[in-house]
């Protein structure tokens, strides 16, 4: 049985594994398994996003870590990021995370951190998965006290105050969209401390419009706003606001490749990109390597997911990691990424550089992609397969150096996925309609 994917456990929100018995389940799991290593009574904090189905699964959830003999508390309503910090600065043991990130709010989810930022290991997670099949005793309450959150509210926000009171926006006219998500009662306050003309949209969560034609994955409300109010920037965080993604002056999208190209920039000038790496995913565009070459960094590849990105950071002793999705990690700051962190980093950027974002990004040329998904009836290594192999082969050939061939199968469905880059896109999608074919005969 395996419940865990590459961000903990999510799932609907009421059935199984995010029903309240297996909640209460994982979280007796959790505290026992803590109190095995440790050798003493563990302690932990945990905090969710505005989904209305956020409460009962807290509430479960320490009904369980309480019935294992463990202290817990709760910070509430607060960002995934913020569960981080305050898990470092109240010396928690850990800190768990209910939110389904950028999931309709039907969904939900539970992330475990460690003090370093780290998410919970492969180990632990399976002998939580054994357990929670075993089954574990009826609760002997029904609700627990969660405590007042206020003053881990207090915590996070003056972090991210002390570092906003370092950038000096001299004006900068922002819009902010919270997603209705957990960003909505920290992000005016932090981003007015940059003296920036601050205005925000999607601020009143009500449990059911969290991430709705809104926030990272909706850009167009934000774009809207941007162009109306002649706003010089537009940043839209994700239900629990790990991640942001920006709208220039223009009212053109900068996603996560662009931001990071722009902030690899900026540190690379201030001395603070010591080994001149950046690590981006598999499916970061050809065009940012490209950029990065032009400046003497090195782009480094890890698989898709913020957990690969940051092992991928500690393995290189690298400075700054993330995804097209705007999911970015500053190691020396966080193990976890943090999209108001991202966001005021970015700012200082282009304060200090006196550029538009629009100029700030304009040397990063983003080559045309395709991605064609095959249905496929099994999921074998492709390259292994002579067919396959030499119609890849054919493809890399054919761009030579000028484009990028991705076979990858997906996670969770019964699909290959073919992605080209490449300068032209009539062409590049003749190349990917050819090898799906190919992929069509072979293991179709």
């Amino acid at each position: 049985m395996r419940l865990f994917g590459t961000d903990g456990i999510r799932a609907k929100a009421g059935e199984f594994p995010l029903d309240e018995t297996t909640v209460y389940c994982f979280g007796r799991s959790l505290a026992d398994r803590f109190a095995a290593v440790l050798g003493r009574e563990p302690s932990f904090i945990t905090g969710r996003d505005t989904r209305e189905s956020g409460y009962w699964i807290e509430q479960a959830l320490h009904r369980g870590l309480r019935a294992a003999g463990s202290e817990s508390s709760s910070a509430g309503v607060i960002t995934t990021p913020g569960v981080a910090f305050v898990t470092r600065a109240g010396k928690f043991d850990a800190g768990i995370v209910v939110s389904a990130s950028h999931n309709p709010y039907a969904d939900n989810g539970l992330k475990v951190f460690l003090p370093s930022g780290r998410k919970m290991g492969e180990d632990l997670e399976r002998s939580i998965e054994a357990d929670i099949a075993k089954g574990c005793p009826e609760p002997d309450v029904t609700s627990v006290d969660l405590g007042d959150a206020s003053d881990h509210h207090q915590v996070y926000l003056e972090h991210l105050c002390s570092v906003a009171r370092n950038v000096d926006a001299n004006g900068m006219r922002l819009v902010l969209d919270c997603a209705y998500g957990a960003a909505s009662s920290f992000a005016p306050t932090v981003f007015a401390s940059t003296k920036a003309e601050v205005s925000a949209i999607n601020l009143e969560p009500n449990g059911r419009n969290i991430n709705e034609n809104c926030g990272s994955l909706h850009l167009e409300g934000l774009r809207e706003q941007v162009l109306k109010s002649h706003a010089d920037l537009g940043i839209a965080f994700d239900g629990d606001a790990d991640r942001a993604l920006f709208v220039d002056e223009a009212g053109e999208v900068v996603d996560g490749d662009a931001a990071m190209f722009l902030l690899a920039r900026h540190m690379l000038s201030n001395s603070a990109l010591k080994n001149k790496k950046v690590v981006a995913t598999v499916m970061s565009n050809i065009g940012l390597e490209k950029a990065f070459a032009r400046d003497g960094i090195e782009m480094i590849r890890a698989d898709v997911g913020d957990k690969y990105v940051l092992e991928s950071l500690l393995a290189t002793e690298s400075e700054l990691g993330g995804e097209q999705s705007g999911h970015i990690i500053f190691p020396k700051r966080s193990l976890v990424g943090d999209g108001m962190m991202t966001g005021l980093l970015l700012i200082k950027a282009l304060a200090e550089s006196k550029l538009t974002l629009s100029q700030a990004v304009s040397d990063f040329e983003r080559f045309p992609q395709v991605l064609v998904n095959v249905p496929v009836a099994s999921k074998p290594e492709m390259l292994s397969i002579p067919a396959i192999a030499d119609a890849a082969a054919q493809i890399d050939r054919a761009l030579d150096g000028n484009g990028r061939l991705l076979l990858r199968y997906s996670g969770t469905e019964n699909l290959a996925r073919v992605m080209i880059e490449g300068p032209e896109l009539r062409y590049i999608k003749e190349l990917a309609d050819g090898l799906a074919g190919v992929i069509q005969d072979e293991i179709g």
